[in-house]
């Protein structure tokens, strides 16, 4: 069974506020059915995720970003040697790192894609200026998946 080769891989939760924006952003994409990109949406990533890399030419992980002061940022991601292994929620790097580590291969090059975002309250809506942060990243992402 062959894969896409671009993996578009969200993390957030819908029902606390702004954490939303990365699965918003993920079914925004889906319905545009980019050619060659598998969408995945989950709470948070996990070790069991470094499967989802195999046979990619590519990820974009998304995600809030609590430190971007712009509307979205980009971040090339690298796998992380340095991580202890922990059975709760793995950064990016440590997704590629464990990909490294079960596999013997190097993870595909990836891409940290996060939106401003600043409020997580249970139960909130996206807040207006991540709303805003989103239809602004939303070109760009599309782009990015377009390639």
């Amino acid at each position: 069974m062959s894969v896409a080769p671009t993996l578009v891989f969200a993390v957030g939760n819908p029902s606390r506020g702004d954490d939303a924006v990365g699965p918003l952003l993920a079914a925004r994409l889906e319905a545009a059915d980019v050619p060659g990109v598998e969408v995945l949406v989950d709470y948070q990533w996990q070790v069991e995720h470094a499967l989802d890399l195999a046979g990619r030419e590519r990820v974009i992980f998304i995600d809030a970003c609590v430190d971007a002061e712009a509307p979205f940022v980009e971040r090339e991601v690298r796998a992380d040697a340095g991580f202890a292994h922990t059975s709760h929620a793995l950064a990016p790097a440590q997704v590629l790192e464990t990909y490294r580590r079960v596999t013997g291969a190097s993870p595909p090059p990836a891409l940290l894609f996060g939106v401003r975002a600043r409020s997580f309250e249970l139960g909130a809506g996206l807040s207006p200026d991540t709303e805003r942060a989103s239809q602004a990243a939303w070109p760009r992402l599309l782009e990015l998946c377009r390639r």
